[in-house]
């Protein structure tokens, strides 16, 4: 009877533990000190596209002919994820981040501060990566913290990027817009967080 009771409880446990699982798109998007945060959905460094299921509450290969999307390009040259508790657009989709720092885990939530925005169009849309740093300068690999810094001392990163964005997935016809400083990504965030 011990056993059976041990065993019951066991699945119990496992059963509220899974339940129990981080609802990373309703976090916050700043945290308690102010700081805003990013959520990692693609390592740096991965081939594999990922995204977060808000209804699953899971991170995902995403699916292309029933195999998991693999990059027909050069791997991630950033981490890659999202603004929690903002949405774009009417497919409620949130504000895409690019945090250029040393690979993390899928899931990893960061304090970072936006340097700029890549502006693209895709399919016909605008498409806005807002692109950061980690707020603690230890995991900075580049000392930027703002847009002219970034401009004046890192070009070249600036330059990866966006041809990686323009080129990384041939499908989808990306075109470069331009880059924006820091204040507009400040307000594209205030724009797009739901309230």
């Amino acid at each position: 009877m011990k056993t059976l009771q041990r065993y019951t409880f066991l699945l119990l446990s496992l059963a509220l533990l899974a339940s129990c699982q981080t609802d990373y798109a309703a976090l916050p998007t700043y945290n308690g000190k102010k700081q805003l945060q990013a959520v990692i959905e693609v390592p740096a460094g991965s081939s594999t596209k990922l995204h977060y299921n808000r209804q699953t509450k899971t991170f995902e290969a995403e699916q292309q002919a029933g195999q998991d999307r693999v990059i027909p390009f050069l791997p991630y040259p950033a981490n890659f994820g999202f603004i929690p508790s903002t949405e774009t657009n009417a497919q409620k989709k949130p504000l895409e981040v690019v945090v250029l720092a040393g690979s993390v885990a899928t899931g990893t939530v960061m304090e970072v501060i936006p340097v700029g925005v890549l502006q693209l169009e895709t399919a016909g849309e605008l498409d806005h990566k807002i692109v950061a740093v980690p707020a603690r300068p230890s995991e900075r690999p580049i000392n930027a913290s703002d847009y002219t810094s970034l401009t004046a001392d890192y070009p070249a990163a600036k330059a990866i990027l966006q041809q990686w964005f323009v080129h990384h997935n041939p499908t989808a016809k990306s075109k470069f817009v331009g880059w924006r400083n820091e204040q507009f990504a400040e307000q594209e965030i205030q724009r797009w967080m739901k309230l």
